[in-house]
């Protein structure tokens, strides 16, 4: 078993140790209830509440005196050694659990801190999960946060561990080597559901095959797995036109990851996800047919992991365009009827609503400025116009079609979307939505890719992209009753880090290192600061003693600049930083 050198039990054999740090255990009844007025203080799960609204009731910090916000804190993070891509990206969201904070660095490494004094975060442990840290790792590092279970921290790392650390001593309870082929990996949070963390398969497009599985909390043993792209014979597999290519075997590498932390509804028992992009993304030819179940909301058992619905938003894609991000689980009057919504802010550039008992689609609307891959949704199906179900590949626009045989194409909105895997948010008080967007178009090609050259474990893109242009920004405003934009806040910089609501605050991080608070009605910046480095990671919030805190980490640059010189020699620090009034 790994420790801190110091570890937690020996200061408590000299008194040293307040018993203030024994809180409460992250019970199923807590999380389930993490969006209650008890639990206003805490942030228990990555999205807060397992609707993932990221919404906090906290409300001492308002657009009349958020311009009297200052640094409480910070705190310097490790994890700074970098892979063969570069050194890992600062993705995480805080929790916070009765004053202690729980954080990690692009390696999966928990920090435990103790923020309960309001002047200064004390890092009370870490949890060594011996992680090889082999710098020629050909792997893109980014950790998006932990679960709290009972009595333990749970983390996944990119060697496709998933690690329970102690939440008193920072003792590895237990670990389990989860994904076991060439290129697994994990870069979401876990989500703990019940006696069960659910764990999704991250490096899709590492020539790997998709899933999402759960463990059992108290063992780390696996329970159940489904896979998100079906072997021959089982439901959806017909839509892998293998034997067209004289590859069979496609689907063996076909993507469609989980890499982003789905939402969960107790009355239905159901788990939601978003998978992403087949692979490889620029060739489609080399894997024909619709993918299923790659670029889908798809609604699970969370007991059995069986399959109760799915939708596809993008069948055949080739732009890039998966739909990992959020999945808001809504209550809304629509056309004047109360349904149980699923909202999402779609890559591709269309928020759609879905109906959540059975994910038949109710309505879409596109939020971005630029968007030429279609010529819209329609209607009745919720596909995109020009979907033709016979079509061996699709051709959703005739200008904007990859193919071997074709030249390049501009596609709009950016092969990040969009909006791509940071969090987007809801008020349910208003019933508007908003995210952070990308606003911009990329070049894309393709580059055939011969199978017996495909290496499992090493990115296969099946083609090249470029930034067409410089890159810019939004904050979007949406009524999810509509689907439509209400207001929108033109950035410099394209969305990369996600969006907290809190009250009538809309919080945004952006890639010049500037971290602002917007009327939520108006979008209207109240307050802002620049901390030198990047943000790709989205804020949270949380009160001790009844004092309102906002937190988020920063951390290198790293994707490109998105064509802003100014921000190429931004360096990578990573570190948490936490305000208050």
């Amino acid at each position: 078993m790994r420790t801190l050198s110091t570890s937690v039990a020996a200061l408590a054999a000299t008194g040293l140790l307040s018993t203030a740090l024994w809180a409460d255990p992250a019970t199923p009844e807590r999380l389930v209830n993490a969006g209650t007025d008890a639990e206003a203080a805490n942030w228990l799960t990555v999205h807060r509440t397992y609707d993932s609204h990221r919404y906090s009731p906290l409300d001492e910090i308002t657009p009349e005196n958020a311009s009297g916000l200052k640094l409480a804190f910070a705190v310097p993070l490790g994890g700074t050694e970098p892979s063969a891509f570069g050194a890992g990206a600062m993705e995480t969201t805080p929790l916070v659990k009765d004053g202690k904070m729980y954080v990690t660095d692009p390696w999966g490494t928990t920090y435990k801190i103790d923020v309960s004094t309001g002047t200064r975060g004390q890092i009370e442990w870490i949890c060594d999960t011996a992680i090889d840290k082999d710098p020629s790792l050909g792997i893109l590092l980014a950790n998006r946060g932990v679960a709290l279970s009972g009595d333990v921290v749970i983390s996944n790392l990119p060697d496709g561990r998933v690690v329970a650390c102690d939440d008193a001593s920072g003792d590895i309870v237990w670990e389990q080597q989860t994904a076991d082929q060439p290129g697994e990996g994990f870069t979401g949070a876990p989500l703990a559901v019940g006696d069960k963390v659910i764990v999704g398969q991250s490096y899709g497009d590492w020539a790997t095959r998709g899933w999402i599985a759960a463990l059992d909390a108290a063992t780390g043993e696996e329970v159940w797995r489904f896979y998100t792209v079906p072997e021959p014979g089982q439901p959806g597999s017909e839509t892998w036109l293998c034997e067209e290519t004289g590859n069979p075997d496609c689907w063996k590498t076909g993507g469609a990851a989980a890499w982003v932390t789905g939402s969960y509804d107790p009355e239905s028992n159901t788990l939601i996800y978003g998978t992403g992009n087949p692979v490889p993304m620029f060739d489609p030819e080399y894997r024909p047919g619709d993918n299923l179940y790659s670029n889908s909301a798809i609604a699970l058992d969370a007991d059995t992991g069986e399959l109760k619905w799915h939708f596809q938003y993008t069948p055949g894609d080739y732009f890039d365009y998966d739909e990992v991000g959020i999945h808001l689980l809504i209550d809304k009057e629509i056309d004047g009827e109360m349904r149980k919504v699923v909202g999402h802010f779609g890559r591709n550039g269309f928020f759609y609503n879905l109906d959540r008992t059975n994910g038949s689609f109710i309505n879409a609307g596109q939020y971005v400025e630029r968007l030429n891959w279609t010529d819209g949704v329609d209607p009745k199906t919720g596909k995109p116009l020009n979907y033709d179900p016979n079509a061996t590949l699709q051709a959703y626009a005739q200008d904007v079609v990859l193919r071997r045989d074709g030249g390049p194409v501009e596609n709009c909105p950016h092969l990040q979307g969009g909006i791509n895997f940071w969090p987007t948010a809801y008020n349910p008080a208003t019933g508007m939505a908003y995210g952070h967007s990308i606003e911009g178009c990329s070049e894309l090609s393709t580059v055939p890719v011969a199978p017996e050259d495909v290496m499992q474990g090493a990115i296969f893109t099946g083609g090249s992209n470029a930034d067409s242009g410089e890159i810019d920004g939004s904050i979007v405003q949406l009524d999810v009753a509509t689907g439509q934009v209400v207001k929108k806040e033109m950035r410099e910089y394209p969305g990369y880090a996600g969006v907290l609501l809190s009250g009538d605050l809309v919080w945004v991080g952006e890639l010049d290192g500037t971290f602002g608070a917007y009327d939520a009605e108006t979008l209207e910046q109240v307050w802002s600061t620049n901390l030198g480095g990047s943000f790709k990671a989205p804020a949270m919030t949380y009160a001790v003693d009844g004092k309102q805190y906002v937190a988020i980490v920063s951390g290198p640059l790293g994707t490109g600049s998105f064509g802003h010189p100014d921000i190429e020699q931004t360096q990578g620090a990573n570190m948490l930083y936490v305000f208050s009034l």
